[in-house]
């Protein structure tokens, strides 16, 4: 069989996927919440704005990504675009409703903001396998690379290092340093599993 074969992902492997990696990033997001951490891109936008207003990263996570999804549109097609709505709006919905049945007894902040991050890269890893993502500054790093030839790479790198540097003013020099090691683990777990030539099913 020829390696550039597949096979899609049926309705119901979809749905499992979706829960599963929305149900584990919402876990990550819980645990970096809790101990005043941050993460990168829009979901580290998110839960910053969560800070500094007192207002739920659910809801503001949804609609930070709304104007992100006609860019989703025309760069990645309808279907990524409807997939990842959905993923986002289960992100959210999860993010208000599982908090108040997790308790955190003890969660030293080095250990939260690794084992967050892994989490975290698993559940996006999940949601990239089928054809998915959480949105946001992703598609338009990819955007502003088809338009003027800008690295999406970068786009997504500035992103993070303005987002980081205004957190902290908002959370501390401390907990940047434990978020940060958070986002490395995220990034090098996408790194070395997201990749096309050992999985491309849709």
């Amino acid at each position: 069989m020829s390696s550039d074969s597949t096979t899609p992902h049926s309705l119901l492997e979809d749905a499992q996927a979706f829960l599963l990696s929305t149900s584990i990033v919402s876990f990550s997001v819980i645990m970096l919440t809790h101990m005043g951490l941050i993460t990168g891109q829009t979901a580290g936008l998110a839960v910053l704005i969560a800070y500094a207003t007192g207002a739920e990263f659910g809801p503001i996570f949804f609609l930070i990504n709304l104007p992100f999804y006609a860019l989703a549109w025309f760069r990645m097609g309808p279907r990524f675009t409807i997939k990842s709505f959905i993923a986002v709006a289960l992100l959210s919905l999860l993010s208000i409703v599982l908090p108040s049945h997790i308790v955190f007894e003890t969660l030293t902040p080095i250990t939260g903001g690794l084992l967050a991050g892994a989490l975290a890269g698993l559940g996006l890893i999940v949601l990239f396998r089928h054809g998915a993502s959480l949105g946001g500054i992703g598609v338009l790093a990819l955007y502003l690379q088809d338009k003027t030839g800008f690295r999406a790479g970068w786009t997504q790198l500035i992103f993070d290092a303005c987002l980081f540097l205004v957190a902290f003013f908002v959370i501390g020099g401390t907990p940047i340093l434990y978020s940060l090691l958070g986002a490395v683990v995220t990034n090098l777990i996408i790194a070395v599993n997201h990749r096309a030539d050992r999985y491309t099913g849709r």
